[in-house]
């Protein structure tokens, strides 16, 4: 049978890839967002990109709530080891059926209310997540996830503004019981870390912008409080 051949000789590489490794598959959330809303699979994937870039040349790295893992990679791609947990099992199991050697990721099951994950992280990051905390669990859920960090090491914490949840669907909106203005939120991390540098994001573009009209916020920490 003849090989295909593609027009062009530069690409015949992408056959030999498909060929050899076999294609890349997405996961349950972010396949769902791709047959939905694409834009919306964009704006998730640059969040992990400013996370990703933010902790280039770090040792170690620790997502939490990584869902079905999809956007780790990025991270992955810039740190020298990574660990990823998420409480739900489905989205673990889902993570490490689609796991590649060549971006080897520690996918664990973990809730981050019961205790710290084992180790010290140089970077750990959540996105997408705190506003899923309740705030009466808040506290705990943010000192756990600092008894994980390096003396000397970085956090991120990502998370839709309150301003921005009338314009959420309603899936998003009964999960999100915990969004919080910029202000609110750099005072939540305030309260773990001597210092707080916030960002906000549209779309895909991080800045410095007016908060009340960012959909998005970053808070980034350092300055662990003992």
């Amino acid at each position: 049978m003849r090989r295909a051949r593609t027009k062009e000789r530069q690409y015949q590489f992408l056959l030999d890839y498909r060929d050899r490794q076999g294609l890349e598959t997405m996961g349950l959330m972010t396949s769902q967002s791709w047959y939905d809303d694409p834009r919306r699979l964009a704006f998730m994937l640059s969040r992990y990109k400013f996370v990703s870039k933010m902790f280039a040349g770090f040792g170690s790295a620790l997502e939490i709530g990584c869902g079905d893992g999809y956007g780790a990679r990025i991270v992955r791609q810039e740190v020298k080891r990574m660990v990823a947990v998420d409480f739900d099992p489905i989205f673990i199991a889902d993570a490490k059926a689609r796991m590649r050697p060549r971006w080897a990721i520690d996918f664990r099951v973990h809730d981050m209310l019961k205790g710290p994950v084992a180790g010290r992280f140089d970077g750990i990051y959540a996105l997408d997540v705190l506003e899923h905390v309740k705030p009466s669990v808040q506290h705990r859920f943010l000192a756990n996830m600092v008894k994980s960090l390096a003396p000397n090491g970085t956090m991120i914490i990502g998370m839709p503004s309150i301003e921005s949840q009338v314009y959420a669907s309603p899936q998003s909106k009964i999960g999100h019981v915990n969004c919080q203005s910029l202000p609110e939120l750099k005072k939540t991390m305030g309260r773990h870390f001597t210092n707080v540098y916030m960002f906000t994001m549209n779309d895909e573009v991080v800045g410095t912008g007016y908060d009340k009209m960012a959909h998005y916020l970053f808070a980034l920490c350092c300055g662990r409080r003992r």
